[in-house]
């Protein structure tokens, strides 16, 4: 499926008294995908490709289109809220499908996991690209990413994929401020990560194992709980929430109708991490040099 257009000005403002340093890391991403001259945008509809895909179609028109993938790992209501993001843009876009468990190693999860995702799904973009006669294929990765254990970059790297945020040394915050100057509806949007990323590495994934995360995830959020993980652990939920939120567990109605209901998914055990949410959290018992704590 396709669609194409512009984005109407009216929907948008402009980035007006925006600090120098903001300002020029702007300057630089505009350049970038000037020189660039055509990209298909890997948009998944979060907080930092959104960014990019505008300011790809701002410079580029309709040299600038987007490729949504769907996956078993992917939320649905993720992919409908990009496609609807994109056709109220305007924005010419294609789909695809990527099944993960189609590629060797995904359901054993190693560390590795990450790469050979990003390779498979990374290598789709570039053959649509081809085919487009698009020249650059473009994600929405920023600086704080580098922060973090991120095989999947590595991947992009090795495929000559591009990431103007970060190679314009915007930050995730930058991010936020600039999608927020611009009016941008996901300036606020909380983070999120395919469910792949809520098993310990060495857990097998299985397609009844994410149904039961995402369940319980889209259960929570239903509650009003914003900024989540919930985290595999066998017969044990490990919840992560912002500290502002962890306060409402306190309240006894709502921690008995959360264990109730991710008792109902299958999980035995339900526990609170009394660290938060936090990024990378199954990084943390990786043998690597422990990177700097990056909250988004």
């Amino acid at each position: 499926m396709e669609t194409k257009g512009k984005i109407n000005a009216t929907q948008r403002k402009n980035p007006d008294g925006l600090a120098k340093p903001l300002q020029e890391k702007l300057e630089k991403a505009k350049r970038m995908l000037q020189e660039m001259g055509s990209v298909l945008v890997a948009f998944s509809g979060g907080v930092d490709s959104t960014l990019l895909l505008h300011l790809a179609h701002e410079e580029l028109g309709d040299r600038a289109m987007a490729l949504l993938a769907s996956s078993p790992t992917y939320p649905e209501f993720e992919i409908q809220q990009a496609k609807r993001l994109a056709e109220e843009w305007g924005i010419r876009y294609f789909e695809l499908f990527s099944n993960e468990f189609q590629i060797p190693g995904f359901s054993q999860n190693t560390p590795r996991r990450c790469y050979h995702c990003k390779k498979e799904l990374f290598s789709l973009c570039r053959k649509k690209a081809e085919t487009l006669g698009l020249k650059y294929v473009a994600d929405g990765s920023n600086l704080d990413d580098t922060a973090d254990y991120r095989p999947g970059m590595e991947a992009a790297q090795e495929l000559g994929i591009r990431s103007p945020l970060k190679e314009a040394g915007l930050t995730k915050k930058d991010v936020r401020e600039l999608s927020y100057q611009m009016g941008l509806p996901t300036w606020d949007k909380p983070s999120f990560a395919c469910l792949a990323s809520r098993f310990p590495y060495g857990t097998e994934i299985t397609v009844q194992r994410l149904e039961q995360v995402e369940k319980a995830e889209d259960f929570l959020r239903g509650l009003g709980f914003r900024q989540l993980r919930v985290r595999y652990h066998g017969e044990l939920a490990r919840v992560e929430l912002e500290p502002e939120e962890i306060g409402r567990l306190l309240e006894e109605k709502l921690r008995t109708e959360i264990v109730r209901f991710l008792k109902e998914v299958g999980f035995i055990y339900v526990t609170l991490d009394l660290q938060g949410y936090r990024t990378g959290a199954m990084n943390e018992g990786l043998k690597v040099p422990e990177p700097k704590s990056v909250r988004s």
